[in-house]
């Protein structure tokens, strides 16, 4: 993990050591002001030494700007390469996800995610920004006070020195409790996140069933848990922090008692006890700062931790070793050749396809049909590829769909999602989402053919109006229309529109309909719908039942039978 992490922070190594040098620098003029006041004391005031008194108020005065102006220096350069450095690390977190599969994204929430790419990369911000330089200057300052005090005197310096193991015991002790209590922290924060995510994209619903004082119950619950786990935290560093401070209490007793003694007895003079005096802040904010800065540590660790999980995370879902792609050779232009070859698939050991074997050849319109849950929208994704079969194989123009590239494979088989999801952005930009370099006429035909031309005068500024997050804004059958163009847009070989159509009204789905039946010419078209309607142009139509194909033939065939289709028709229609 730590290398992981170097790996961003060395491309700044350079002005992050010219930082620490300076800070090194600043630790050890820490160490002058309080000679200086010793000095002072003794040549000064009780020797009236008095030429000596400007010289010393100058070296105090220059000590104070040159550390003003170094500390200045060394925080910008460690606040500004810690904003690079989690500027790298956040694009390359984000595009590593972009890489994950859907098994992936089924079980990660949105809130975790969401609390890697801020929270915990805030973590990390401050531990470089911060921590580091503090490290080093909050032990530099504790060394050098015990090297310049010892020269000074030994014995008071052994005495300032006798709190420094149950300290250190101290210490170690908090490092080993407060990490695990960081990551529990770490965690329920991304559950709070993830109930607030799906409170707002779900609002509506919420309202809709009057859930509202549910919801509230269910999210004070988390807070609550939330509060706990916080407090624990909190806890810990209370339990350590009184003591650790009060054991630096001692330090100003020591030196009163001991220190007047040994003046008393000669070994020391009043200015010597002056510079301990001065210098007891050396010896007392280190110690003080070593329980923050653990605390500061292991903060970062667990969060470090939670980011290289991520990092680390592959894909299950990926391509071969030599996949065919869009410049190779290998690949000749796509004709939308379709094989499921005794494909099964479950989710979560649960089955969803059972041994479905079919065959499309390219250009053919297929309709696919079936009850809720019966995998319709499951050989779509396999398809797509965005789920691996358990057995058998999809084959796309008799090659197996695992031997091409993704990217390659996702161009050539296009798919509108039952879930419509629109980005907030313009129409015209959520039309022409995957070809960005279209012209506006392309996006206008696109709309024309998916019927988005019908509302879109309604719409405040057109094409150029922004639909709000999620399609806010817009009814549930203009998102499918939109999404749908969006399809038509991008062109691929194999089209796949899952249940397009069950959001709008039947004079718009005999346009739509009729759209597809044009859009269709010369591609590979896959309908999955619930209304035996959208399937009378179709070539082919399967029927779907617990996962397996128990009828296939064309609309008229499957209607003048006695089978599931024939029953669908009926209550359609009608007719008994």
């Amino acid at each position: 993990m730590f290398k992981w992490v170097w790996s961003y922070v060395r491309k700044y190594r350079f002005w992050m050591f010219f930082g620490l040098s300076l800070s090194v620098i600043v630790a050890a003029l820490n160490m002058i002001n309080p000679l200086v006041t010793g000095q002072i004391v003794d040549k000064v005031i009780r020797n009236g030494e008095h030429n000596r008194l400007v010289k010393l108020i100058l070296i105090m005065v220059l000590c104070t700007v040159t550390k003003s102006v170094f500390r200045y220096l060394y925080q910008l350069m460690f606040e500004h390469s810690s904003q690079n450095v989690i500027r790298a690390m956040r694009q390359d977190l984000y595009a590593h996800i972009q890489t994950l599969d859907f098994p992936w994204y089924d079980k990660s929430p949105s809130g975790n995610v969401m609390t890697l790419l801020t929270s915990d990369l805030d973590a990390v911000r401050h531990f470089v920004a911060w921590v580091m330089y503090q490290i080093v200057e909050n032990v530099l300052i504790y060394v050098f006070s015990i090297l310049v005090l010892s020269s000074i005197n030994w014995k008071l310096t052994l005495a300032f020195l006798v709190i420094a193991p149950f300290i250190i015991f101290l210490v170690q002790k908090f490092k080993v409790q407060i990490k695990p209590a960081h990551m529990k922290v770490r965690d329920q924060f991304a559950v709070l996140n993830t109930r607030v995510g799906e409170n707002i994209s779900g609002n509506r619903v919420v309202k809709a069933f009057v859930r509202e004082n549910f919801e509230i119950e269910r999210f004070d619950k988390e807070n609550e848990e939330y509060k706990n786990k916080a407090v624990e935290n909190a806890d810990i560093r209370i339990k350590y922090t009184p003591v650790i401070e009060a054991l630096c209490g001692l330090l100003p007793v020591i030196l009163i008692l001991f220190g007047g003694y040994l003046v008393i007895k000669g070994e020391m003079t009043i200015g010597q006890l002056v510079t301990f005096n001065g210098l007891m802040w050396a010896f007392t904010q280190p110690i003080n700062m070593f329980g923050h800065l653990v605390d500061n540590v292991q903060r970062f660790s667990a969060s470090a931790d939670r980011l290289y999980e991520l990092y680390c995370t592959k894909p299950s879902i990926k391509n071969c070793e030599n996949p065919i792609c869009k410049d190779d050779e290998r690949a000749p232009k796509v004709k939308g050749e379709i094989e499921f070859r005794n494909v099964s698939f479950a989710y979560n050991e649960t089955p969803v396809l059972k041994n479905v074997s079919f065959k499309i050849k390219p250009g053919m319109t297929v309709g696919i049909l079936g009850p809720t849950g019966s995998g319709k929208s499951t050989i779509a994704k396999l398809m797509c590829r965005y789920y691996d079969t358990v057995e058998g194989s999809v084959l796309l123009d008799g090659v197996d769909v695992k031997n091409y590239d993704l990217q390659y494979l996702r161009q050539n088989i296009g798919i509108t999602m039952q879930e419509v999801f629109l980005f907030s952005d313009t129409v015209e930009g959520n039309i022409a989402f995957g070809v960005p370099e279209a012209s506006f006429e392309d996006v206008e035909a696109a709309s024309e053919l998916a019927r988005v031309k019908d509302f879109i005068a309604d719409l405040t500024d057109g094409y150029d109006t922004i639909v709000g997050e999620r399609g806010v804004g817009l009814s549930g059958g203009q998102k499918q229309r939109i999404a749908l163009a969006r399809l038509f847009l991008a062109n691929p070989k194999v089209m796949i529109l899952d249940d397009t159509t069950s959001a709008v009204d039947i004079e718009t789905e005999e346009k739509i309909r009729e759209s597809i039946k044009t859009q269709s010419e010369g591609h590979t078209t896959f309908i999955i719908s619930h209304r035996v309607s959208s399937f009378e142009n179709a070539d082919l139509v399967l029927v779907i039942q617990n996962g397996e194909i128990v009828e296939q033939g064309t609309h008229k065939e499957l209607v003048e039978g006695n089978g599931y289709y024939n029953q669908v028709w009926k209550d359609q229609n009608g007719k008994e």
